[in-house]
């Protein structure tokens, strides 16, 4: 795959400072003017002003410029206008409005974090009390996993990145979402039907379940109305989870222990229906996870 990841999202939110201070307080690194890091990724967030929350600009890291060159001429099978500036290629996805900017990017080298041991029937891998509960440093996100936007037009938005950009399929939700990769993580973005096109959240990876809890145990002691989903465990994809709101209404999860899809692997998408590709165990989603509360607002506001 010519793609390896993704290396930043621009999310427009019309309360700039508060959510700033949110996602400060999500444990990602303020570098000032809006602009947020990773321990993994360096700078991976940006949060600009915007009439209504939405996913402004989604970074994708490519290999070399042999694959900017490619994704160009894909773009043009596909019609789809786009722009080359040296080794970054950039075109608008024509449904959501979302500018898709592949560039030349080294490939992340994530620090290694030594295995958590877990005791389970008949095993003992650890002796004394789990080093989970004994830590007390913030959690601090080590990369952006993948986005999720609604559409208006699930197809045509899907055929913009599997046909345009070279991002690959690893299950669908009925009629209703794809998940795609551009990574060997199982998705990097979610596009799902929707009456309106919006950011639906953003996703961060942590070192492991305890991490995932202890960081939204901070975020909803400062907060309680923060909460949005959690914790349980996705089925498409596997992951722990847990949802927060962030002041603009966008969703952040915290994930942890994602599937894993190697380069070269075969794999045959999934149809999950209904519910049974969101979680496996857990709370059920409540439904304002699946149909957010400002839908209708988001609707009014972009047709004004």
């Amino acid at each position: 795959m010519a793609l390896h990841g993704l290396t930043g999202v621009t999310i427009g939110v019309p309360n700039v400072n508060a959510t700033v201070g949110y996602y400060a307080e999500f444990g990602l690194e303020h570098l000032g003017g809006g602009a947020f890091a990773t321990r993994d990724g360096g700078e991976q967030l940006r949060i600009v002003a915007a009439r209504t929350r939405r996913l402004v600009e989604l970074g994708i890291g490519c290999d070399d410029a042999d694959d900017v060159a490619r994704i160009g001429s894909r773009l043009d099978r596909l019609g789809t206008p786009w722009t080359v500036a040296g080794t970054v290629v950039s075109a608008v996805e024509p449904v959501t409005g979302v500018l898709a900017r592949i560039s030349v990017a080294p490939r992340l080298a994530p620090e290694r974090v030594p295995a958590t041991p877990y005791n389970g029937p008949g095993r003992i891998d650890r002796h004394g009390r789990a080093p989970g509960i004994r830590r007390v440093t913030p959690v601090r996100p080590k990369k952006l996993g993948h986005a999720v936007v609604g559409t208006v037009d699930l197809r045509a938005t899907t055929a913009f990145f599997v046909d345009g950009l070279g991002f690959q399929v690893s299950d669908y939700i009925g009629d209703k979402g794809a998940f795609l990769r551009c990574s060997n993580d199982h998705h990097n973005v979610l596009a799902l039907a929707a009456p309106v096109n919006f950011l639906h959240h953003t996703s961060w990876q942590v070192d492991d379940v305890d991490d995932v809890g202890r960081g939204a145990k901070a975020m909803l002691e400062a907060d309680p109305a923060r909460h949005v989903w959690g914790l349980g465990r996705h089925h498409a994809g596997s992951n722990f989870f847990w949802y927060l709101k962030d002041p603009a209404g966008n969703f952040s999860e915290y994930y942890a222990d994602m599937d894993c899809i190697p380069e070269g692997e075969l794999w045959t998408p999934e149809v999950f229906e209904g519910a049974q590709g969101l979680f496996n165990w857990g709370p059920p989603p409540p439904p304002s996870f699946l149909a957010p509360d400002d839908l209708a607002e988001l609707m009014t506001g972009q047709h004004a």
